[in-house]
């Protein structure tokens, strides 16, 4: 029943709190603290374990930012959300350390100022980043299409303030057009020299905007660019660069080159896998449970790879179960065989279920945790 009630509590998180794709650990219920000043506005703090942000609470409530979810075009795909949002944390963590700084949802960009941002340059919008549209014979692409913010607060008590900020870009790799209304989808493949080139441009127009806030002229801000993938990828895509404009500056003067990949598994046609021994694990794993189980329609993992080195795994089951005997049945093989063939040192994610429905999950949140189990439905 413990295990039981610790993934859930590993769920509800991760849930409530996808914009800070590492604070998994958190009980808002049990971990808060309170206090409240002369207004009686109530301020908690919600605890997290490994290495993760504290969450500044307001009133009870996590604080979402109004710009989430907002894009410049209709070609968002479902696998980039977030990594965008838990690769920034990871930037974030090198700048604002964990014991100092407290997390919150960016609050400083409004919903029509993003919408402005992320719109084309026009007479009509002449803070749209992106650029006029061109010639029938010049189409300029979308480069940037989505902006998110974090905060990072200090203070304690009734008494919080901003002491730096963190902003995401993403940066198409492909846009997608039509040259005429109706007509044929055109692609306009981005390099990543482009991308590096508009988005560090884009970048520096940011932050001397942001200054303009009288709460940002003396705090460090952080931008990361992020090569989005495709709209139909099956990986999401990347951070390759960050930056950091110190207080009082208007200007990021050095950038950091970030290496970090992601793949599925099994690859596709003659592609090569990242590292040849994690994916003969998984296919010692996949051949595996396929064999003890004839109903499985498929079995796929998410890897995501950090300076060369394996990250993350999260691998996905798909099937058909009939009776309750036989999810118990088959999650403690899959629970077996993880423990067998996949890496000891990194957080593994394993769903097993229907194409709708999570039917049970064996995870461990760090390299060197236990695995928990649990089965919906079940004791």
């Amino acid at each position: 029943m413990k295990k039981h009630l610790q993934i859930l509590a590993i769920l509800g998180a991760a849930l409530s709190l996808t914009a800070c794709g590492n604070l998994k650990n958190s009980n808002l219920a049990n971990n808060a603290k309170t206090s409240s000043d002369s207004n009686n506005k109530t301020y908690q703090t919600a605890e997290t374990g490994n290495n993760g942000y504290t969450v500044l609470l307001k009133n009870g409530h996590y604080v979402t930012s109004p710009i989430a979810g907002l894009t410049a075009t209709n070609n968002d795909n479902s696998v980039d959300t977030r990594e965008l949002e838990r690769g920034l944390v990871q930037i974030s963590k090198g700048e604002y350390s964990t014991n100092s700084f407290l997390f919150q949802e960016g609050q400083y960009i409004s919903s029509t100022v993003a919408n402005d941002w992320l719109g084309r340059k026009s007479k009509a919008n002449p803070a749209g980043l992106n650029p006029a549209l061109g010639s029938k014979k010049q189409y300029n692409p979308y480069y940037l299409e989505e902006i998110i913010e974090q905060d990072y607060l200090t203070g304690s008590g009734s008494n919080y303030h901003i002491g730096g900020m963190s902003i995401g870009l993403a940066l198409n790799s492909v846009d997608y057009y039509q040259k005429t209304k109706d007509g044929p989808e055109y692609q306009a493949a981005i390099s990543r020299s482009k991308q590096q080139q508009y988005g560090q441009a884009i970048a520096q127009q940011i932050v001397a905007r942001l200054r303009k806030k009288n709460a940002l002229k003396n705090v460090p801000i952080t931008i990361g660019l992020f090569s989005k993938e495709s709209k139909d990828a099956l990986v999401s895509g990347t951070y390759f660069l960050s930056g950091t404009a110190a207080a009082n500056s208007s200007k990021i003067t050095k950038w950091k080159t970030i290496t970090t990949q992601a793949e599925v598994l099994p690859t596709v046609g003659n592609k090569k896998a990242i590292n040849s021994s994690d994916a003969s694990n998984f296919n010692s794993f996949k051949q595996s449970i396929q064999n003890y189980f004839p109903n499985i329609s498929g079995v796929t993992a998410n890897l995501r790879y950090e300076n060369g080195k394996l990250a993350q795994e999260n691998i996905s089951i798909t099937t058909q179960f009939y009776g309750y005997e036989q999810i118990q049945s088959f999650t403690r093989l899959v629970l077996a065989t993880a423990r067998k063939y996949l890496a000891n040192d990194v957080p593994i994610e394993i769903k097993i279920g229907s194409v709708n429905d999570v039917q049970a999950l064996v995870a461990k949140e760090t390299g060197d945790s236990s695995y928990q189990v649990h089965i919906y439905g079940g004791e």
